[in-house]
């Protein structure tokens, strides 16, 4: 659609000239339920009135909305004749007055897509439920608005729904004579507006604070799921953190929770991890957990539960006022989420995770060639959609931290505290921050701000020691930092620099010095004349953000004694350091793996192994030489069952091994036992195979040719549930055949009939890094379909399609071609979308880095003999 990709410029333009007052919604969702009636898309009547101001009567402007069709349009009271002034993507507004009115009576299409009001129905009860998502400007899908997060507003709305529905939204609802009436908002952007209808299973709790001037504030909780999760649903967890987020918030903020109630729901096919709507947060129903899963997993929910939670201030009470300055919300929610999850809950390991798993996104986003400093610029709505990724929050968080340790903590949240009361409800840039922190640390912000917000790329920080003549004591330690050609800032960096030896079997820290870092070369006076160590841990406590290199020493005493340091945030620095040596070609990636085979079992933090059994398979597949591939997985299979073998039985540890030597079987003995798994026949103690795990043994079977359909829809018989229906999907689409292959292809690419969750299992199960051969003939496909792709399918489908069906795993053959056939597609579709160009770039450089990898391999071995 020509006006559906707002861009910056026009929405500056727009609110210089608009002022909005309030918004009144009203739905039908009756026509939510029953069935389909005939050709074209399931609507539901939708009437808004828009109260605005216009800083110059007389001009003209637009209103968003995103409709089949229009059924009328008043502007102060004058009727306009709705095929002239709405396009399907615009409604044009002319002369306007000092105060108008603009009502809209339209019917909107329900989503299938999690775009606007995404309609669910239930495949286990035949239940309909519906939520809306609308980041970053999907709300004009749902009603007419002005679609920008500047242009705030209070909104009231109503809702007619199915007899026996219940219906939430931002305000607290009441049913009034059929209808479902909601008070009014605060001032909130468009795109934090929401509803939710259906027959949800809801619980409910309360949250009560007494103040120290005597106030009390008493917010009422909920919680809501599918009734077909309802007896997974473990909200009193869900309440606690949010207890528990509450307090820490209101204790670090001095400013009250603003948005009267807190719901929190869980809905199926989200496309997000969650959503900050105020009043009515929404999740993925996966944080519902229906088998045993690790407490990494309840580690993720509660930092999520946590990360919308700082949303209400950071975002929702004070807002950027374009996707600009994003960062200004998702960068604070991830750092307040891991800042809060170690402060105020069980899980005080939290900065571990935050370590290795969090910025290990941060660290291949700013490598990419997409890649784009925290304060990125936007043009548009489709590269807005696109930055909610590893820069804006995962980089942006470790920035923070390192900014939090350069300002101090006292000061870093008395300026979040003035920050609130000077801006709330309103909105924001880069400079309204950073003259609070100003304020508050006494610091100049200014340089700091250009080094690390207005910068891309990613340092190296590397350790160079010099022993003195008798080789038992430092000379000289160096920290030495590199940039990439492409992005040559170097920035100041607050370091700790620990320095490690051998005690018995235990690799200890015996000393520490904290340094700024600046320039190419630092030299840590402090630890001269320090005994010698066998391992110098640049980054120790993870106090900055750079990927961090070891000399040659620190290097060998990781490849022996990797498994006996004993400080776990200081192994897992060491692993995600070696693993961005893997993925820089430094490391092969064979040693990689051989080290997580002799260190992983050692690992005592879940999270971390967890996340080593993922960097283990990426290795494999995407970074060994191809001729190493089969032994690879033999290898990682035997050390998988060994140590799931040995696993306490019935621990966490257990369960982490059992996905993982799913996740690399291939082999027909290896098959065999996960067939002899799921049939019972052969038994590990202590190892339950509930319905999860039962898919995850599966799947494998089925991508192997060990499983066939008739398996499949068994097991889907066992588990006829919606979650068990993605997993059939995806299963029935790795199976290792030409014609399923095709037939997922048509389905994904040639069809737009399978919701946005069924889009995202099936091309999961088709890409199976196993199924080379197989797939090498959709390279030229791909090239071919992409750009109708994303023209005619939106943007989140686009998304999933263009970077899920790249060729990631060409045959050996191939990789080459491949590779050259992306540069062929980028060379003559110079002038294509952007958005589309940049998920290109991005897959492009992620497989010349794998080709690198695999190189490096081999020139290595060969250099070694």
């Amino acid at each position: 659609m020509p006006g559906e990709n707002l861009s910056r410029d026009e929405a500056r333009e727009r609110a210089a000239l608009l002022s909005v007052d309030g918004y009144d919604v009203s739905l039908d969702l009756r026509s939510a339920v029953g069935d389909d009636a005939g050709a074209g898309p399931r609507t539901f009547r939708s009437v808004t009135t828009i109260r605005f101001r216009c800083a110059e009567p007389g001009a003209a402007s637009f209103a968003d909305l995103i409709a089949p069709a229009v059924t009328a349009v008043s502007l102060n009271g004058k009727d306009l004749d709705p095929g002239a002034v709405f396009d399907g993507t615009r409604i044009q507004l002319e002369d306007l007055a000092a105060e108008n009115e603009l009502v809209v009576d339209a019917q909107c299409a329900y989503s299938r897509t999690g775009e606007g009001m995404h309609r669910f129905v239930d495949p286990e009860d035949g239940e309909v439920y519906l939520y809306t998502q609308y980041e970053p400007a999907d709300s004009r899908r749902v009603f007419a608005n002005f679609e920008q997060p500047d242009l705030k507003a209070p909104f009231r709305a109503e809702v007619k729904a199915p007899e026996g529905w219940t219906v939430w939204s931002n305000g607290v609802g009441e049913l009034t004579d059929g209808v479902w009436q909601f008070a009014e908002t605060k001032p909130i952007s468009t795109y934090i507006t929401a509803f939710l209808a259906g027959p949800y299973h809801y619980v409910t709790d309360s949250y009560t604070r007494t103040f120290d001037d005597g106030t009390t504030l008493e917010i009422p909780l909920g919680a809501m799921c599918r009734k077909g999760l309802a007896p997974h649903f473990d909200a009193d967890d869900v309440f606690l953190i949010t207890k528990q987020g509450l307090d820490f918030f209101h204790d670090h903020f001095d400013y009250p929770y603003p948005f009267g109630k807190y719901d929190q729901a869980f809905v199926p096919e989200y496309n997000l991890g969650a959503m900050e709507n105020p009043g009515l947060v929404t999740f993925r129903e996966e944080y519902i957990f229906r088998g045993k899963v690790t407490q990494a997993s309840y580690s993720g929910r509660a930092n999520t539960i946590l990360h919308e939670m700082a949303h209400m201030w950071f975002g929702d009470l004070v807002t950027m006022e374009w996707w600009d300055d994003l960062w200004l919300k998702e960068s604070f929610a991830d750092f307040m989420g891991a800042f809060a999850l170690v402060g105020a809950t069980r899980f005080t390991d939290g900065w571990i995770t935050f370590a290795n798993r969090r910025k290990a996104w941060a660290y291949r986003a700013d490598q990419l060639p997409s890649t784009h400093p925290v304060t990125a610029d936007i043009r548009d709505l489709q590269d807005a959609k696109l930055n909610f990724d590893g820069i804006t929050y995962a980089k942006g968080a470790s920035v923070l931290k390192q900014l939090v340790a350069y300002a101090g903590q006292d000061a870093f949240l008395e300026g979040a505290r003035r920050y609130f009361k000077r801006n709330a409800y309103g909105n924001t840039r880069l400079g309204d921050l950073l003259s609070v922190l100003e304020e508050t640390s006494g610091r100049d912000m200014t340089s700091w701000a250009r080094s690390w917000l207005q910068t891309a790329g990613v340092n190296s920080l590397t350790p160079q020691v010099v022993l003195d003549v008798e080789g038992g004591r430092i000379a000289e330690l160096t920290v030495l930092q590199e940039a990439a050609e492409s992005h040559p800032e170097l920035r100041p960096h607050r370091v700790a620099v620990g320095l490690y030896r051998m005690e018995g079997d235990r690799l200890v820290r015996y000393e520490r010095a904290e340094v700024d870092v600046d320039g190419p070369r630092t030299v840590v006076v402090e630890l001269a004349g320090a005994e010698a160590p066998e391992l110098v841990l640049v980054n120790d406590d993870d106090l900055t953000y750079c990927k961090t290199r070891f000399d040659a020493t620190s290097l060998d005493t990781l490849r022996d004694h990797l498994g006996a340091l004993t400080d776990p945030m200081a192994r897992a620095l060491c692993w995600s350091a070696l693993w961005n040596m893997t993925r820089d070609a430094l490391l092969l990636a064979p040693d990689f793996i051989d080290l997580v085979m002799r260190f992983g079992r050692r690992e005592t933090d879940i999270g971390v192994l967890q996340m080593l059994h993922a960097w283990a398979n990426s290795a494999l597949v995407d970074y060994s030489p191809p001729w190493w591939r089969e032994t690879g997985a033999k290898l990682l299979a035997h050390v998988a069952l060994r140590d799931l073998r040995d696993a306490e039985p019935g621990s966490e540890h257990q369960l982490a091994w059992a996905r993982f030597y799913a996740s690399v079987a291939s082999a027909p003995e290896e098959l065999a036992l996960l067939q002899a798994l799921l049939d019972g026949t052969e038994q590990i103690e202590g190892l339950a195979v509930d319905q999860e795990l039962r898919w995850a043994f599966l799947e494998p079977l089925a991508a192997h040719g060990a499983a066939d359909e008739a398996a499949v829809a068994a097991e889907l018989a066992r588990d006829d549930t919606a979650s068990g229906k993605r997993h059939q999907v995806r299963c029935l689409a790795a199976r290792p055949s030409a014609a399923v292959k095709a037939q997922a292809w048509a389905q994904v690419v040639e069809s737009d009939t399978l919701s946005n969750a069924l889009v995202e299992a099936t091309i999961a199960g088709f890409v199976q890094p196993s199924q080379r051969e197989l797939l090498a003939p959709y390279t030229e496909k791909y090239f071919a379909a992409i750009e109708r792709v994303w023209a005619e399918r939106s943007i989140q489908i686009g998304v999933d399609v263009v970077r899920g069906l790249f060729p990631s795993y060409p045959a050996a053959d191939d990789a080459q071609a491949t590779l050259d056939a992306t540069d062929a597609w980028l060379t003559s579709h110079e002038e294509a979308a952007p958005a589309l160009r940049r998920l290109v770039l991005e897959a492009r450089d992620d497989l010349a880095r794998a080709l690198r990898a695999q190189a490096a391999d081999h020139e290595g071995r060969g250099a070694q003999g």
